[in-house]
């Protein structure tokens, strides 16, 4: 990578005897070698290609330099091995390793890098639906959020007897002025609430919405696009929707019973319901007194509200007593609680992951069209290691392991890269200590491909 810096030896305390000298004189390095994996499992999906597909580039071809697909390519790669701003990719347009995984190892003008750099870039996530004289490349919002369902039946071969699809808002701190800047008291904050969709692992729908609605809002839309998506490649599949109390709305239950599909929502704890299970609390708090333990009794009835609900529906109210204090809480399904319900809580790793790791609430533009477009980027980032660990680490120490750590042990690796007429050569770190599972990646993906 070419770089300004003195080409002068730094010295430093010796050792047994030795002199200890750093200079900036290695030659083409990168610290990012492992990442062809990235490329390999892109090859594996045809993620990025696709991706690109969902944008249309009006600009004067014989004066472009970076295609779309260069462009869109470098921007998910690089959320993928943890470059969260377009300042980055300053440097990192010059990255023999960035060139190798966008697939352009030089470029045609004197003046340019291989890569794009943060200009370029903005430009992209600036694009609109429709493109203007400014803003020449435009994207297709229903063909982005159609491919994050399509990648997600592929990963299938076949067409599986149910599917739990798990709903969730969260809070997406903004700290500007950004479109659609409101407080929510309940995250004590300015933010988005975007909702996501999550099936197992796989990511189906990032949706970023304000912050000044109900948490379940625009679900019936979103989970509706979803459900017609698959049931047009799976038509038997049994669909279950699994969400927390704040969307055991009537709109969306009403269209649950309408559309086949069943659903499992918690219920907010009132007045009503807890004398409802009251002998239940009160057998609960007997055992629990006695035993010093928590315990816990259900009680299966069917239950209304005085006006919301069109109809009567099953509940199970959970009478539980635990640290001396009553804890009721009622859910859709009684024998489907504790195996099902509770397990929604792991849809909560998964945002994390496409938040903490993979930099999904860096939602630092001005308008709220430039912020959607930078989740799906940080999406795709997602689904993109998400088919890695899939495909490539199943068969590893690292098969569960979260994006981050996936970055640091198998991306994160330092190369002498050396580029001629008939190959290029990444010389990765020897003393490196995933060795193993790197190979077993390759050979994995290899194999999928």
């Amino acid at each position: 990578m070419p770089t300004e810096c003195s080409r002068d030896l730094f010295g430093f305390a010796s050792v047994e005897g030795r002199r200890v000298e750093a200079g900036f004189d290695g030659g083409t390095i990168s610290s990012d070698a492992g990442a062809v994996l990235l490329g390999a499992t892109d090859r594996a999906v045809g993620l990025v290609e696709r991706f690109a597909g969902c944008f249309r580039d009006g600009r004067r071809a014989d004066l472009v330099e970076h295609q779309v697909r260069t462009l869109v390519g470098q921007r998910v790669f690089g959320l993928a091995l943890g470059y969260e701003d377009l300042n980055d990719h300053d440097w990192l347009r010059h990255d023999p390793v960035m060139a190798v995984l966008v697939g352009k190892l030089a470029a045609r003008r004197r003046d340019c890098a291989p890569a794009a750099g943060k200009s370029t870039l903005n430009r992209l996530e600036l694009s609109r639906p429709e493109a203007t004289r400014y803003h020449k490349i435009s994207h297709d919002p229903a063909a982005i959020e159609a491919l994050l369902v399509d990648i997600f039946l592929e990963a299938h071969a076949e067409a599986p007897e149910e599917i739990v699809l798990d709903l969730d808002a969260t809070d997406d701190l903004i700290h500007g002025n950004q479109e659609g800047r409101f407080f929510h008291g309940y995250y004590g904050g300015y933010c988005y609430l975007p909702l996501y969709v999550f099936c197992g692992r796989h990511l189906l729908a990032a949706k970023l919405r304000r912050s000044n609605i109900d948490g379940s809002a625009g679900a019936v839309e979103e989970v509706g696009r979803i459900v017609a998506q698959i049931r047009a490649r799976w038509p038997e599949v049994r669909i279950v929707l699994r969400a927390d109390s704040g969307f055991a709305r009537e709109a969306l239950m009403a269209w649950c019973e309408e559309s086949r599909v069943d659903y499992l929502f918690g219920l907010a704890r009132n007045v009503r319901l807890v004398e409802e299970i009251a002998a239940e609390l009160a057998e609960a708090a007997v055992e629990s007194t006695l035993t010093g333990v928590p315990a816990r009794r259900f009680k299966d009835f069917l239950w209304t509200t005085l006006d919301s609900w069109s109809r009567r529906r099953r509940v199970v109210g959970k009478a539980e007593h635990t640290q001396g204090e009553a804890n009721p809480r009622c859910a859709d399904a009684r024998m489907l609680y504790e195996d099902r319900y509770c397990a929604r809580g792991e849809m909560e790793n998964r945002i994390k992951e496409c938040q903490l790791d993979l930099f999904a609430d860096r939602t630092s533009a001005a308008s709220m069209r430039a912020n959607q477009l930078r989740l799906w980027f940080a999406s795709m980032a997602y689904v993109l290691l998400e088919a890695l660990r899939r495909l490539g680490l199943k068969a590893t120490k690292l098969a569960d392991a979260t994006c981050g750590s996936i970055r640091l042990k198998l991306l994160k690796i330092g190369a002498l890269v050396r580029i001629s007429v008939r190959r290029v050569k990444i010389a990765m770190a020897s003393g490196h200590p995933w060795q193993r599972d790197w190979g077993l990646a390759h050979a994995a993906l290899g194999a999928a491909h």
